[in-house]
């Protein structure tokens, strides 16, 4: 027998299906997602917890003329299998293949291009402003997590959405919140008759009615708003929502098809904004994920028997992430005012054992990234020192509060960056090739990018020592196998290292492109090109006597960088540079060119853009021998100062 889901190419295909056959749709696809996410890995916990939601959703409304908008995203695997990308399903995640997240020039049923999270109220409200404007139908329903609620965004979406009265609908897939005793009977039984277009009718009738009454309709409207609300409060908890201007829904559960397909046909029929909120089970129906479904969050591949994550066979180095909360558990030991903060990444950034072992000076301040710089500014007010650790692209939703609530008064925070440059198949939204650009040119602020872990820790140490705003950012990845000191110690700031000297051509690079530079210099002296190699260590400031010196001493110079070459790591020694009158040395940038980076392996990202080994080999040998070329030498009108940035079609 042919699987249902093999019959899905059109949301409108599931209109032609019964109840029975809707309860097998959702199995099949549990299943799909498992299969691949297990192969290809991926975020599965929020997946398998809004199969049912997502079935509902696309079996009631009109899409795409009715909008889905899919907070952050990673919740939206079964909506692209119900929406023509069934076939194409097995590459999620893939160089080349489908996202993790929606993204709107790969389907027209991907409404907003997303991977942040807050933004899916805002969003929505602006296009049924649009679509009422231009006089069209359509009605955009926002998908938002409860963790999502934490962002301020979303608020101030709600906020604007009960003001002006929009058709609207937001659904809250709540899979935290402490609220399963209202998921029964009663409740479910409650929703689908407040969403029926009598109790509606009823209460718009009535409300006209009490208003025509001379002296008293007034006040006995607001009496029977309040025993209405008091009513509400009681039995559910919506009475935030309807204070918003939002008509509450809710609870139901998430994973009854019925209910929530009865209850999504109700609210169709009417009109304003809604707020419907649904309990779901992160991971339900693998039980492994059930169980663990932080760990199942965002997952590597893993055995499907099992649960148990894929791993090579020889030991390998710890992560980035790792020694950072090693190396902050450690310090937190010698120094009482140490505190750790994150929004909501509290396994993400290594600080589950910091967690455990200093939970008075642990924080974890939800989806909330502006409030963690502003709360963490307070702290080191009143001489604490805060260590807020953050991923570097979700770092840029606070940028103005480290600017002005941080650096403006130079305060000492530490910002530590995980998840800098590359970080893989999330994608666009989640690559951190934009913080040297976003970092540097703040005033007080230093900034430190590690070239192995072994670094790190003692960039970590000298952070924590500093009296000033600092950050530190590290990719997403294994260290190198460094060699362990037993002592951590602070790093002078400032101060690059020269790793090999030449005189041919001196190549700077940073963090994650120090090895690679390194292997390069040695394939370099095998064909006779004597490569000087220094690891900048601080993006800002910059060792400007250190590099001064050796690019006058090569007479050629090439960057290399993990980071957008707008402003970034090049951009800096270019500045420097021109401040000591050196233009006339020939420099040339490797870095990340003027677009967004698609989603694919590490590895193969940094081939294609040219910071890699090969590039910066390739890039290092043109140079001499365009300076050896006789033509070349001979013309000095040639131009000193070539950005060069790798931007394959």
């Amino acid at each position: 027998m042919t699987k249902l889901l093999d019959q899905i190419n059109h949301p409108h295909d599931l209109k032609r299906l019964d109840g029975e056959e809707l309860e097998t749709l959702c199995e099949e696809v549990r299943k799909e997602i498992l299969a691949t996410v297990s192969k290809n890995g991926g975020h599965l916990a929020s997946n398998l917890g809004t199969v049912e939601l997502t079935i509902a959703l696309h079996f009631v409304f009109d899409l795409p003329r009715d909008k889905l908008i899919w907070d952050v995203g990673h919740q939206s695997y079964a909506h692209k299998l119900l929406t023509g990308r069934r076939n194409r399903f097995h590459t999620l995640r893939q160089y080349e293949g489908v996202s993790g997240f929606p993204k709107r020039d790969e389907s027209p049923y991907d409404t907003f291009d997303s991977g942040h999270s807050g933004t899916s109220i805002s969003a929505a409200l602006g296009i049924a402003e649009a679509k009422r404007l231009k006089g069209e139908e359509g009605r955009p329903i926002a998908i938002i997590g409860d963790g999502s609620m934490t962002a301020g965004l979303a608020f101030e979406g709600l906020n604007q959405a009960g003001h002006i009265d929009q058709d609207l609908i937001v659904v809250l897939n709540d899979n935290e919140m402490s609220i399963s005793r209202n998921v029964g009977a009663l409740s479910s039984y409650l929703n689908r008759l407040m969403t029926g277009q009598f109790v509606n009718r009823f209460r718009d009738e009535m409300k006209d009615f009490l208003e025509t009454i001379p002296s008293i309709g007034k006040s006995a409207l607001r009496f029977a708003k309040k025993a209405e609300e008091s009513l509400k409060g009681l039995l559910m908890p919506g009475l935030l929502f309807e204070e918003l201007g939002m008509k509450y829904i809710g609870p139901i559960d998430g994973h009854r098809l019925d209910h929530l397909i009865e209850n999504f046909q109700n609210i169709n029929k009417l009109r304003g904004p809604f707020l419907v909120h649904v309990i779901t089970k992160k991971g339900k129906g693998y039980g492994p994920s059930e169980r663990n479904p932080s760990l199942y969050h965002s997952v590597p591949p893993f055995d499907i028997e099992t649960g148990e994550i894929r791993k090579g066979q020889a030991p390998l180095p710890p992560t980035y992430t790792e020694v950072f909360g090693e190396t902050l558990c450690t310090l937190a030991g010698e120094n009482r005012r140490l505190i750790a903060i994150t929004a909501a990444m509290q396994s993400g950034t290594g600080l589950e054992e910091f967690a455990i072992r200093f939970p008075d000076r642990f924080y974890d301040i939800g989806i909330a990234e502006q409030h963690a710089v502003t709360f963490a500014a307070g702290l080191a007010l009143e001489g604490m020192k805060p260590v807020v650790a953050i991923y570097s692209t979700f770092l840029q939703r606070a940028y103005d509060q480290i600017l002005q609530d941080v650096c403006l008064q130079n305060l000492p925070v530490v910002f530590a960056l995980d998840r800098g440059g590359i970080v893989g198949e999330d994608g666009p939204t989640h690559h951190g090739l934009f913080d040297f650009s976003y970092l540097r040119h703040i005033p007080n602020l230093i900034v430190m990018v590690p070239k192995d872990e072994e670094e790190f820790r003692h960039m970590i140490k000298t952070a924590v020592d500093c009296p000033a705003p600092v950050a530190f950012r590290y990719p997403r990845s294994r260290g190198v196998g460094a060699k362990r000191s037993e002592i951590l110690n602070s790093i002078e700031i400032g101060k690059g290292e020269v790793l090999r000297e030449g005189k041919d051509v001196l190549i700077v690079a940073i963090g994650s492109t120090v090895y690679p530079s390194l292997r390069a210099a040695q394939r370099l002296e095998e064909i006779g090109i004597d490569a000087a190699i220094i690891n900048s260590r601080f993006l800002k400031p910059l060792d400007g006597d250190l590099l001064c010196h050796w690019a006058t001493r090569t007479g050629r110079v090439l960057t290399v960088e993990e980071n957008v070459l707008m402003g970034g790591f090049g951009s800096a020694v270019l500045e420097l540079f021109q401040e000591k009158n050196l233009l006339s040395i020939p420099v040339r940038r490797l870095g990340i060119p003027d677009c967004f980076i698609e989603h694919g392996p590490q590895s193969l990202l940094r081939e294609k853009y040219g910071i890699d080994e090969n590039g910066i080999f390739g890039e290092a040998k043109a140079m001499v021998e365009e300076w050896r070329s006789p033509s070349v030498r001979s013309n000095q009108a040639i131009a000193s100062i070539v950005d060069l940035s790798h931007n394959p079609k």
